[in-house]
């Protein structure tokens, strides 16, 4: 995935770093397996309170709705276990 997606004006309102952060997770767990994925998410979610990252759900769903637009079905496929696993969260 490359970072046009971050240049889409329905993301203008989202800070740049929120961004960033977001396609760094979803570069970074391309490469985890299933049984990795929850402390992968685990870290992140970590990393991301030490550098007060934190989504608002409606960012979540602008986000997610742009990245699905360019994204590949692998891509996809990823963006849906991300999501899955956020959902079992809550």
């Amino acid at each position: 995935m490359n970072n046009e997606w971050m240049n889409d004006p329905a993301l203008a309102d989202i800070d740049k770093a929120k961004l960033e952060f977001l396609q760094a997770l979803v570069f970074e767990s391309r490469s985890i397996k299933k049984e990795q994925m929850l402390p992968f998410l685990m870290a992140v979610a970590k990393k991301g309170q030490e550098n007060h990252i934190t989504f608002s759900d409606t960012e979540i769903d602008t986000i997610v709705s742009v990245i699905r637009e360019t994204a590949t079905p692998e891509e996809t496929a990823t963006i849906d276990k991300l999501m899955r696993l956020r959902k079992n969260r809550g």
